[in-house]
């Protein structure tokens, strides 16, 4: 028999004969895949079974080890929490009779204070009342002072008017005078006999 007549022809044909052809190429590539990796993927799956078996029996050693873990950790913390609250306990009574200390001397310092700030009070009436008292007087000391030199101005000019009526006096005399009344209303004149007498 010839051998190309017993090699199925990979030719689809149309209708059912495709259809056949494509089932038994499905087959073929299926039995071929389980000789070429067929040992590989139950190598694979027992691997993947023990990895699962170690995989469990570490999650059951690590659940004991954190449960372990944690009621320790629970005593270790029921233990801190009582000696934390021991302590706070020690501070709190420390800290109240430190706060009745403070509150005595603040008492204390408030009492001084008060008395201070009566005595300062007192002291500060006293120097305004004097400063009154000074200013009152430089006020009518002043008030005399430019009063007395208003009248010797008014005394001055009304001598040298009546001078002027009777005697015909020239431009330089005049000067003169209203420069000397100048200097008198600034003090810048001193006459000996008057400021002796403002100086006794």
């Amino acid at each position: 028999m010839d051998s190309k007549s017993e090699r199925p022809n990979s030719t689809p044909r149309a209708g059912g004969d495709g259809k056949a052809v494509e089932d038994l190429s499905a087959g073929n590539l299926d039995k071929v895949r389980d000789i070429l990796f067929g040992g590989q993927a139950r190598d694979n799956d027992r691997r993947f079974q023990r990895l699962e078996e170690r995989l469990a029996q570490e999650t059951a050693d690590m659940k004991d080890e954190v449960r372990k873990r944690l009621a320790a950790l629970e005593t270790f913390v029921k233990q801190e929490t009582a000696a934390l609250a021991e302590r706070i306990k020690t501070e709190q009574d420390e800290r109240t009779d430190a706060t009745k200390d403070l509150a005595r001397e603040a008492r204390d310092m408030a009492k001084a204070f008060e008395k201070k700030t009566g005595q300062i009070d007192d002291q500060l009436s006293r120097s305004q009342r004097e400063l009154r008292q000074q200013m009152l007087e430089v006020q009518q000391q002043l008030t005399d002072d430019l009063r007395q030199k208003v009248d010797e101005v008014i005394a001055r000019l009304t001598m040298e008017a009546a001078d002027l009526r009777h005697e015909k006096t020239d431009r330089t005399d005049l000067a003169a005078m209203l420069t000397e009344m100048a200097m008198r209303l600034t003090n810048d004149l001193k006459i000996p006999g008057l400021d002796a007498k403002r100086n006794g």
